[in-house]
């Protein structure tokens, strides 16, 4: 499984293109290869997903319920504009006009390790997600999420 840790600043270019942070390829295992698909995040980000990654994600899409409305609406609203990608002898992958205009990019980028994904923010945005909440509302996040989880609390130390 991929695991990614770290935050770093990045800058697009002209193109709508952007270095991956040297920190984040060497996180990438070597059989997921320069493949990767970008989408659309549930907030106003864009989510990079190595292919190893995506696989599963696309094959549990696969086996929904055609039949079913609801399924076919998150259908499309999840995999509208997911696009594969490929680093570039660079080491720069470029982002679709229309996600850039999507996710707001402009030129300062912040990107950021989503567990087996990558998110990718506009810097301003990014920086007022968290400033609109407090230190409060994070710990009683944690306990929402945390706390039923099926470890002991004791293997919840964060």
């Amino acid at each position: 499984m991929i695991e990614f840790l770290g935050e770093y600043e990045a800058t697009l270019d002209a193109k709508g293109r952007f270095l991956l942070p040297a920190a984040l390829k060497k996180q990438i295992p070597e059989e997921a290869g320069t493949q990767f698909v970008i989408n659309r995040g549930f907030e106003t980000c864009l989510v990079l997903y190595p292919t190893l990654s995506w696989k599963p994600i696309f094959s549990r899409l696969s086996k929904l319920n055609d039949f079913d409305p609801k399924v076919r609406e998150f259908r499309r609203k999840f995999l509208n504009g997911a696009t594969n990608i490929e680093l570039d002898s660079a080491g720069r992958l470029l982002v679709p006009p229309n996600l850039k205009e999507y996710a707001g990019l402009d030129k300062d980028i912040v990107v950021v390790s989503a567990v087996n994904k990558i998110e990718i923010w506009d810097k301003v945005k990014y920086q007022q997600f968290f400033e609109s909440s407090s230190s409060d509302n994070f710990s009683q996040l944690a306990h929402q999420v945390m706390a039923g989880a099926d470890s002991a609390p004791s293997d919840l130390e964060l």
